[in-house]
């Protein structure tokens, strides 16, 4: 008989910090290095080309290590259907970390099998709601900045000293725009915000 393959997946965004707790935990329970599969991704998508060739790669009888169950999706749907691929359609087991209950080696009868389905679903379905309450909590978070004057983005390019003189030179095209640009070292954009300020304190 082929003698199981033991795998672990982690995946991480491009700005988490729990990379490293991943993989220490993956190697704790002997996954071996090699077969440690880890996507990064940025916030702003789910592609996960690492796990699509993970589960191409596995067979009926292989494990699987993730440290929580959120690893398998973003969703409550996506992570109810990846588990559906990985234990039904390919045969592997899966064992969830942090969450002992969701080890489908044991309890193979049927009373364990709804066990760990009903397990499962609660904590999908948490997992779905703590996300979307951390991206609540993040947009409230940054309109109550914004309603106190926090600015965010890259902060704005100040004048240099020597605007005046550089504007002057401009308009009686000693300077072209591109050099001015230059002197100022800041885009054409920031260039004409700035002159329109400088004008309407000269009008003042």
């Amino acid at each position: 008989m082929e003698e199981k393959r033991i795998y672990g997946y982690v995946r991480c965004s491009s700005t988490d910090q729990n990379e490293g707790r991943q993989i220490i935990a993956l190697k704790e329970v002997s996954v071996p290095e090699k077969n440690i599969i880890m996507d990064k991704q940025s916030g702003k998508d789910f592609d996960r080309p690492n796990y699509k060739k993970l589960v191409q790669e596995l067979k009926e009888g292989d494990i699987l290590y993730i440290l929580s169950i959120d690893r398998l999706g973003r969703n409550y749907e996506e992570i109810q259907n990846q588990w559906r691929i990985l234990t039904k359609e390919v045969g592997i087991d899966i064992c969830v970390l942090d969450m002992p209950l969701l080890d489908t080696r044991n309890g193979k009868d049927l009373m364990g099998t709804f066990i760990a389905d009903l397990v499962l679903q609660i904590l999908s379905f948490v997992a779905q709601s703590e996300h979307e309450n951390i991206k609540k909590r993040q947009a409230e978070g940054i309109a109550a900045a914004k309603a106190r004057g926090v600015k965010f983005g890259r902060p704005e390019k100040e004048a240099p000293d020597d605007f005046e003189e550089i504007v002057r030179a401009w308009e009686q095209k000693e300077l072209s725009f591109a050099d001015a640009l230059g002197k100022c070292n800041m885009s054409g954009a920031t260039f004409y915000r700035r002159l329109r300020e400088y004008r309407l304190l000269q009008n003042k």
